[in-house]
């Protein structure tokens, strides 16, 4: 049983009434909410059922799988910088001009804390097919720990913000893009470069 589900049932015990009347009252056969709390099909309510449910029950919706409260969600800063996924944007500074609110269990499922998440755009073609000009990359700036094994990161290198693969192999820094016909990049020395953290989340408007 999902936690929607539990609550579902909990508080149909609690006000005596059936899972199949409150199928019915949400405009479903009276198996519905039997096989939701049972079997988990669907895996969700939808928007209407879950509304109806909520104000029966005078709970809140995200109790029912809904979405946080707009109070609830957690504020991303949007920083004004272009991680090139090409030759490397130059930044003199990294201006806040925004943010994005998100669910904040989507931090959770990442492990990664709130406080620590930024977003910042990324431009050019050289992270194809992985990460697409004007892709927003959601970057945790707690995490700028580097391995033998390479990770996408951004980093700022001789003044330009870049997002690509990074490996710290004694006191250098390999850096690579995913493109193979993008131009290489030497390996720099691990001082020269400033790790700003690590990507853990892209989105992409389709559009």
């Amino acid at each position: 049983m999902n936690g929607a589900g539990n609550t579902v049932a909990e508080m149909a015990a609690a006000r005596g009434v059936s899972l199949a009347a409150l199928s019915r009252m949400i405009g479903r056969n009276e198996a519905y909410l039997q096989q939701f709390v049972k079997r988990g099909t669907p895996k969700r309510l939808d928007e209407a059922a879950r509304s109806r449910l909520a104000a029966f029950f005078a709970i809140d919706e995200e109790l029912l799988g809904g979405p946080p409260r707009a109070s609830e969600l957690i504020a991303v800063p949007r920083i004004d910088a272009i991680a090139a996924a090409g030759p490397g944007g130059l930044v003199e500074d990294d201006r806040v001009v925004g943010e994005e609110r998100i669910d904040p269990r989507i931090a959770r499922r990442l492990g990664v804390a709130p406080t620590a998440l930024s977003m910042i755009t990324a431009r050019g073609e050289s992270m194809e097919p992985l990460i697409h000009d004007g892709d927003a990359l959601f970057v945790d700036t707690a995490d700028r720990r580097l391995s033998s094994r390479p990770g996408l990161f951004v980093l700022r290198l001789d003044g330009a913000l870049l997002v690509k693969r990074v490996a710290r192999i004694g006191f250098e820094l390999h850096i690579a893009s995913d493109n193979p016909a993008a131009a290489p990049i030497a390996p720099v020395r691990a001082d020269r470069a400033e790790i700003i953290g690590r990507v853990v989340r892209l989105a992409r408007s389709l559009r």
